[in-house]
């Protein structure tokens, strides 16, 4: 993202990376929504909405991942704040037609920056856990899809995305 002048701002004036100062934006309310799926054999969908997944809980393991993940986003990439966040939501529900889950974050703060990098982890992770925990049954599961459905708040203003 380039500043009013032209500049990259997470770059220097020495062309290494660094992380932006938004110490002088101020706090405001800021929420995103994302969203990604896991595509898998219907046997494997059917076996973990039955609940006969090896190792246990699928989806409730996937969910509390997701959220665990959004609040480390700062710990796993490298140039994002660590920002409070005052909720983070991960649904996983499943999707014959795929067939798999489709799985959606939405985390909010309020900050002086946003929270899209937040609600994308725990989508990713969210959907890595579902993959772990099923496994066993179904080495093909595909992860796809991670993207950044809407965001809101902010100096750049709201962004939704478009439908497929």
């Amino acid at each position: 993202m380039q500043d009013l002048f032209g500049n990259l701002t997470h770059i220097d004036d020495r062309g290494q990376a660094q992380m932006v100062d938004v110490s002088a934006k101020p706090a405001t309310r800021r929420e995103a929504i994302a969203a990604g799926q896991v595509r898998m054999q219907p046997e494997t969908l059917e076996a973990i909405a039955a609940g006969n997944a090896p190792k246990g809980d699928v989806l409730g393991t996937a969910k509390l991942a997701g959220i665990m993940a959004a609040k480390q986003t700062a710990q796993l990439i490298p140039l994002c704040h660590t920002i409070p966040l005052h909720k983070v939501e991960v649904q996983i529900q499943p999707n014959p037609q795929l067939p798999g889950y489709e799985i959606q974050a939405t985390a909010v703060t309020k900050a002086e920056t946003g929270v899209e990098m937040e609600a994308l982890t725990a989508v990713t992770i969210a959907a890595l856990t579902l993959y772990d925990m099923a496994k066993a049954l179904d080495k093909t599961m595909q992860i796809e899809n991670i993207r950044l459905l809407k965001k809101t708040g902010g100096k750049s203003g709201d962004f939704v995305t478009e439908a497929p």
